[in-house]
């Protein structure tokens, strides 16, 4: 593994520094402010008028990974990162004494130091650090490769996030955003009064959506158990239960297709509301993304590739509607199945024989209108013989009251009226597992326990879910999911560690 010359000659280096008593991994780091707390405290050095721009007696700690370097005869310069901010160090044979000629020929980009000392302007005017001690916390036996960040790596970025954290900062801000977007979902629920909870990741009968499962085998129960597709199930029993306002922040998993927008392994959250309807969903959906731009300091029309998406700007309509309006097909091919189906073929669109009627209205929802679905777009009205868990609607039994939310072109919410009829439940059940032994692999499961429990009797309530990652993919104007992700999946490939750039 550690065959590459260039890491053999640091390994080296690091041995040298072991036959001269300096343990090159020592655990002793000391820290008084991060590197932006340093530059931030010692601003007003730079307007200082004095000739004297140093706080010689203002002695503070910093660390951080060696990112340049400028070694010169007795004295340097190195930059050190640290998660908040790049400082310059200066450090010289006059303070170090032996140890300085020690660094100049051991001290690489990419290892970890820590350094005591004291703030001062250099004549290029830059606010730095003059190093009094200096600790070499971790040697780096690895160096990072010169062109990291270039598109023709990456894959290589993926695969190993962890040097593209290291050597790309838009990257590490992608994930602090991500990480403040939990947050912020999280504060926004538990302000409404939702109680958050956790439901199993294991489940006997894989249910609440239409997915394929991973399947794993439990030993001790010697069983099979499915990763969780959804959490919609447990949580509706929770609603029946007697909780009026859950929500959850949850790993799903579907045995299904990796592209720009699909990940495997993904994160949700799902939130249920019982005494309440989709048309509420659809106002506090709003209400949440506004709160999400306020919180993040966000503007209201973000970039996002070629478009701009108006957060001003919503809009709702029925899904036969956007067929029409949107998709640009016309009233008559879209109430007629035979039409519908001759029309797709006509477009080349890759259908099974025996589609239902409202799977090829899916079909040509997927292929005209999803795409240009750019600002947020309630789509409502969808048939019901695709959303096996909504109710139906009072006026019309053929459609549910469902919507889902499209933003960017891409489907990011999932809400409707839940339910709660347990005769109809089990016939949708049944009708499921008809289009399984058909042989779509999607189709759901039979769960006579979660029938069971809307026997108990759940209050009329409102669920949905929202997919982080899509979400965060928005407000970073990320175009691949994989961005947006710290380790997607990725293909299995022969591992090489010894890609390192060198001009």
């Amino acid at each position: 593994m550690f065959e590459n010359t260039y890491i053999q000659h640091r390994i080296q280096k690091a041995n040298t520094l072991r036959e001269l008593g300096i343990n090159p991994y020592r655990n002793d780091s000391k820290v008084t402010m991060s590197n932006q707390e340093f530059l931030d405290t010692f601003a007003y050095l730079r307007q200082s008028e004095s000739s004297e721009k140093q706080e010689a007696d203002s002695r503070v700690w910093i660390k951080g990974r060696v990112k340049f370097l400028r070694l010169m005869g007795k004295a340097s310069f190195i930059k050190v990162e640290d998660s908040t901010a790049l400082l310059q160090v200066y450090f010289s044979q006059n303070e170090l004494g032996d140890f300085f000629k020690i660094l100049k020929k051991n001290l690489d980009v990419g290892d970890i130091v820590n350094i005591l000392g004291f703030p001062f302007i250099t004549k290029t005017g830059e606010l730095s650090i003059h190093a009094i001690e200096f600790k070499l916390l971790t040697k780096a036996i690895v160096p990072l490769p010169e062109k990291f960040h270039g598109l023709n790596d990456v894959e290589l970025r993926y695969r190993q996030r962890y040097v593209d954290l290291i050597v790309n900062k838009e990257v590490r801000d992608t994930f602090i955003v991500r990480s403040q977007v939990i947050s912020c979902l999280r504060r926004f629920f538990e302000s409404k009064g939702f109680l958050e909870v956790e439901t199993p990741m294991l489940h006997p009968i894989p249910g609440g959506a239409n997915a394929r499962p991973f399947i794993t085998h439990h030993n001790a129960l010697n069983v099979e158990r499915y990763l969780r597709i959804a959490p919609e199930l447990y949580l509706k029993r929770l609603i029946v239960g007697g909780f009026e306002a859950v929500f959850e922040i949850n790993r799903n998993f579907r045995n299904e297709g990796i592209d720009h927008s699909h990940n495997p392994e993904f994160s949700m959250i799902e939130f249920y509301w019982a005494y309440h309807d989709y048309n509420d969903l659809i106002t506090l959906t709003q209400e949440l993304l506004v709160s999400l731009l306020e919180s993040l300091h966000l503007p209201k029309i973000l970039p996002f590739g070629d478009v701009q998406i108006d957060f001003d700007c919503f809009s709702k309509l029925s899904y036969k509607e956007s067929l029409h309006a949107l998709g640009g097909i016309d009233e008559t091919i879209v109430q007629d199945k035979k039409k519908l189906k001759a029309f797709l073929l006509q477009h080349h669109i890759k259908i099974e024989p025996d589609l239902s009627y409202a799977k090829l209205l899916n079909a040509a929802f997927d292929h005209f209108v999803e795409s240009k679905l750019i600002n947020p777009t309630f789509i409502t009205d969808y048939p019901i013989d695709i959303s096996p868990l909504a109710k139906r609607n009072d006026k019309d039994s053929a459609i549910a009251d469902r919507f889902e939310l499209f933003i960017g072109g891409r489907e990011i919410a999932n809400g409707f009226s839940e339910l709660n009829d347990p005769i109809d439940q089990l016939e949708r059940f049944k009708t499921q597992v008809a289009e399984k032994e058909k042989g779509d692999m999607e189709a759901q499961y039979m769960d006579e326990d979660f029938v069971w429990a809307l026997g108990h009797g759940m209050p009329p309530t409102a669920g949905q879910g929202i997919g982080i990652d899509r979400l965060v993919m928005l407000l970073t104007n990320s175009r691949s999911i994989k961005d947006v992700i710290l380790f997607p999946a990725m293909k299995p490939t022969a591992e090489n560690y010894n890609v390192i750039d060198k001009e």
